[in-house]
Formats: C-alpha cells, sequence, structure tokens
C-alpha cells in the first residue's frame, strides 16, 4: 500500500487509510506493507501489527497540513527508491494506492510487474480546487496516464465519481465510501437529552473540522456567524484544524472583534476529537470540494446535525439528517443555522437521523469490499482478464 501522506501528516486520506488498516490488522489472509512519508528526514520502520508492517520515508516537511511542491518531488524522488528495493526483495501480488498523485506515479512505473488500485480521494481529481488549477492543467496529461494503467479506480463517493469521469469518460470507475468509528464517535446522550440539552445551552456551539485552505471556505462560515453574533443570536463557532488559511482566519477574527464568539483550536489529536463533537450542537462546512468528508461522518455519528454547501460526496451522506445551503453564501448559511436553532423539533429529529445514517458507513465494511477487490484482481490476474470485467457487487 502507498500513500504519500499519513498521520500525523495530511488531512483525510491519511486518517482514511489509517482506519483500513485497524481493519486489515490481524487479518491472516493480509500481509501488507505501506510505502508513506514522515515529517523529517531519514526512513523509518514501524510494525502496525503482526501482519502489517510501515515504511516511512522523511521529508523535510515544514508543515504538517500542507504539501509545498518541492516537498512532493523530494517524496517521489526518495520513494521510488525505496519502492524498486520492495518490490525487488519481496512478491508482491497487488499495490494499493491512496491518491492518484503523487502516489499513483509510483505504481505507473512498475505497472507491467504489479497491478495497482487507485483510491482517489479528492484533491488528485482535477475539479475546482483554488490553489490546484495550474497544476491540474499542467499534470493532466500524466494524470490520464496513471488512470488508464491502472487495474481499477475507485472513487470514495459517486459525486467524487462524476468528477473523475468528466475529466475522463473513458475509465471504469467504482465507489466505496468512506467509514466512520461508530464505537469511537457517538452521542454524548439519547437524542431527546440532546435536543433537551441544547434547547437550554446557551450559546449553541456550532463546529468544523478540517484543513484550513482556501477550499473549505472557512471565512465564509465566519462571515454567517458574524450576522448571528450581531442579529443578537446566543452562538459559539470551534473551527478545528490546521493549515495555510490559519493565521490569515485568526487576524480576520481578531479584527472583527469576534474573539469571544470564535475560536480556532488548530489541529487536536485524533484522541480527543470524540469529545470534541460531543460537547458540540451543529456541525457546518462551506467546502466547495471534496471526495467523502471523514469530519462530516464523525460529526453525524456523534449525532450532530449537518449544514453545508452544496459540493460532492454529499449524496450519500445527506438526507434527513441536515441542510444543504445550494448557493455558497453567509446569508444563507446562516439562515439554516438559525432555522435550526429555531425549531426545536426539526434539531431533534435531524440529530437522531444523522447518527442513524452514519451507521451505514463503517470501516470494517469498507475493508470487506476492499478485500473483495483484492480477490477479484487477483482471480482475474491469473485468468487474463481485462479492468473491465472487474466489479464490486
Amino acid at each position: 500500500m502507498l500513500n504519500y501522506e499519513f498521520p500525523p501528516i495530511g488531512g483525510g486520506g491519511g486518517k482514511a487509510h489509517l482506519s483500513l488498516l485497524r481493519q486489515y490488522a490481524g487479518n491472516s489472509e493480509l500481509k501488507v506493507d505501506v510505502l508513506t512519508s514522515a515529517p523529517k528526514p531519514g526512513f523509518f520502520k514501524e510494525n502496525f501489527s503482526e501482519n502489517i508492517t510501515i515504511y516511512k520515508v522523511g521529508v523535510h516537511k515544514k508543515n504538517l497540513h500542507f504539501w509545498r511542491k518541492i516537498e512532493v518531488i523530494e517524496w517521489l524522488f526518495k520513494a521510488k527508491l525505496h519502492y524498486r528495493r520492495m518490490l525487488r526483495s519481496t512478491n508482491y501480488d497487488l499495490v494499493h494506492a491512496f491518491f492518484g498523485f503523487p502516489t499513483g506515479w509510483l505504481c505507473y512505473r512498475t505497472a507491467k510487474k504489479l497491478p495497482y488500485i487507485i483510491s482517489l480521494r479528492g484533491s488528485d481529481v482535477p475539479g475546482r480546487h483554488a490553489r490546484l488549477k495550474v497544476d491540474y492543467k499542467l499534470c493532466g496529461p500524466v494524470f490520464r496516464a496513471i488512470w488508464k494503467k491502472a487495474t481499477a479506480l475507485v472513487a470514495c463517493s459517486e459525486g467524487l465519481k462524476n468528477r473523475a469521469l468528466r475529466f475522463l469518460p473513458s475509465v471504469a470507475i467504482d465507489v466505496i465510501p468512506n467509514g466512520v468509528e461508530l464505537d469511537l464517535f457517538s452521542p454524548a446522550q439519547t437524542a431527546e437529552e440532546a435536543d433537551a440539552l441544547a434547547a437550554r445551552r446557551e450559546p449553541i456551539k456550532l463546529l468544523t473540522v478540517g484543513r484550513l485552505s482556501v477550499t473549505k471556505r472557512v471565512e465564509m462560515l465566519i462571515d454567517a456567524v458574524e450576522t448571528l453574533h450581531r442579529d443578537g443570536c446566543k452562538v459559539h463557532f470551534t473551527i478545528v484544524g490546521g493549515g495555510a488559511m490559519q493565521q490569515k482566519l485568526k487576524q480576520i477574527v481578531l479584527q472583527r472583534n469576534l474573539s469571544s464568539v470564535i475560536e480556532i483550536t488548530g489541529r487536536i489529536d485524533a484522541e480527543k476529537m470524540p469529545q470534541v463533537y460531543r460537547q458540540s450542537d451543529i456541525f457546518v462546512s462551506a467546502t466547495m470540494q471534496e471526495g467523502m468528508s471523514n469530519a462530516m461522518l464523525e460529526a453525524m455519528a456523534s449525532g450532530l446535525p449537518i449544514i453545508t454547501t452544496r459540493c460532492e460526496g454529499l449524496e450519500e451522506l445527506i438526507a434527513d439528517n441536515g441542510i444543504i445551503v445550494e448557493q455558497p453564501n453567509d446569508r444563507d448559511i446562516a439562515a439554516a443555522i438559525r432555522l435550526l436553532i429555531e425549531d426545536r423539533q426539526a434539531y431533534k429529529q435531524m440529530s437522531a437521523a444523522s447518527r442513524k445514517r452514519a451507521a451505514l458507513f463503517t470501516w470494517s465494511s469498507v475493508a470487506s469490499r476492499y478485500i473483495e477487490y483484492y480477490r477479484k484482481i487477483l482471480k482475474n490476474k491469473k485468468t487474463g482478464l481485462q479492468r473491465s470485467n472487474i466489479c464490486v457487487a
């Protein structure tokens, strides 16, 4: 398995990979070597479980949540050497890569020797990502070549699949969604108790979680919260995450005298996040592009109603458990938040529906589907079938 980012580096893609490995641990059917990155130079080996070993290629990482181009190039150059060495020393059956690029480039170079699956995660699929528009244009031909040689392409949502097909309509893409650990992320109370608590609680606690980048449009959420605050709504907004926009967002909060209303915590350790969700009332998001949000799934499992702008990955997640704001602007976001503050019955129903819907997404089911994929690829490898014959029921 290959991934250029892995906790503590990166965001949702690394977290999803870690969750999948936890499901693979102890499975006698699998022997897994993971090649990924580390935030400081060197080469590190970690025994994750009896059947899983993680090898980390260290780079000169400046920010855990943001990849500079020079860091990507450094990782590719160093990882290539270790990847080739691993292939020479071990008779692998297949390789599973997270992200079509840069990770997928390593698989592409050895496609004649080893079949590979690519898990498309979001930023590796050309779209509306503000920071990567030029990169998408320059690297488009490389992306297409990598995808075409892959034995299988898997997107984490229907929305991401559709975006990928707009970029390259000729390939077959399946969908295996993200999962959530239901035992770890759970409501602090029953739906009725949570509703009664939120009704008494002042202020209402809003939460957003994610990498702080331009694409997440957190400033739009700040605008919405400011509107509510100026209108007399008692709210408190917690922004969890680090990234390139963190300092700018802190300056905005200070300049607008909103420090008593808005808190930017930076990144919080994973083991503390379940409690952060339980102490919140509503999860909000204004992201313009997403594969499938791990944070949104965690919030749902924690019984939080979701308010989000329209983006990919929502078809599977949001039904009667939240509000999708069709036109991304602070006024409509503020109106949606106000609706849930004022309509206690709607809040109660959405809270219960969030937990119920989250139960449809488990990492054990995700792992089972990927393992079934592995079996079919190996079977087809023996019989000489092409990718068009590979599918997941």
